[in-house]
């Protein structure tokens, strides 16, 4: 059984159908890109595997268990974590503290880790186990020389990897990454890709990446699925979908 299983997945905007009775799979520890040219569906679809979108149709399965009516937070306790295209960190923090709180709101009540950042000496409730886990991701995105310096200070490039980090605090088995390498160029855009190989590697971590950087996808996943106008149209190996009359068209123009 696949770790991750969404079948048939319809959404309609209005008129517009976002997304065509989509289905796809991931299995444990494999990397999946979601490519696609602008307004195929690619986000929408992850707002509904997530739960942010409800789908007017299909199902989606996590190890077994339905989703389909669960919030948010439950999904992600069960291990789901994702990224957001437009970054948003906690002004006035360091890196080490962002990893932190993510920690402690993976683990803890909602209300409890609101309480713990509202106080200047919320981070004494940090357990040794948790400061170690987030030395240990820390290194892992190659921040050591930044752990503690305010985000607001960092690169953009730093900034996209302290954000996959808040997303790998709650050791996750599903990692989903919308548009990581958004405003990067091309040295940090291959630092990126690295990390997630890493990632991968030494945790297993099942990766589902929507991306434009090409080359950045084929740096990284397994199997590339191609969305076009809400419709599933191409899925293989990046050499396979590329070579698709259908695929060539939607990046290129028909000719």
């Amino acid at each position: 059984m696949a770790l991750l299983e969404a079948h048939e997945i319809s959404k309609r905007f209005g008129r517009i159908t976002a997304l065509d009775t989509i289905s796809i799979d991931a299995d444990s520890g494999e990397a999946i890109g979601l490519i696609g040219p602008n307004g195929a569906g690619k986000t929408t679809l992850f707002n509904c595997l997530l739960g942010i979108l409800r789908p007017d149709s299909g199902s989606v399965v996590f190890d077994g268990v339905r989703l389909d009516h669960l919030p948010t937070h439950r999904r992600s306790r069960l291990g789901l974590a994702r990224t957001f295209q437009r970054m948003e960190l906690f002004t006035g923090m360091t890196v080490r503290e962002h990893l932190f709180v993510a920690g402690e709101a993976a683990t803890r009540s909602a209300r409890h880790w609101w309480d713990v950042r509202g106080w200047p000496w919320w981070w004494q409730s940090v357990s040794p186990d948790e400061r170690s886990q987030a030395d240990e991701t820390i290194s892992l995105l190659g921040l050591d020389d930044v752990a503690d310096t305010v985000v607001e200070a960092l690169t953009l490039g730093q900034g996209r990897l302290v954000e996959l980090g808040r997303a790998l605090a709650s050791r996750p088995r599903l990692l989903m990454l919308d548009e990581p390498s958004s405003g990067l160029d091309a040295n940090e855009t291959a630092a990126l890709a690295g990390v997630l190989r890493r990632v991968r590697e030494e945790h297993g971590t099942t990766i589902v990446l929507v991306e434009h950087d090409l080359h950045m996808v084929s740096q990284v996943v397994d199997r590339v699925i191609v969305l076009v106008l809400g419709r599933l149209v191409a899925e293989g190996t990046m050499e396979e979908v590329m070579a698709s009359p259908m695929v060539r068209d939607a990046y290129l123009g028909a000719s």
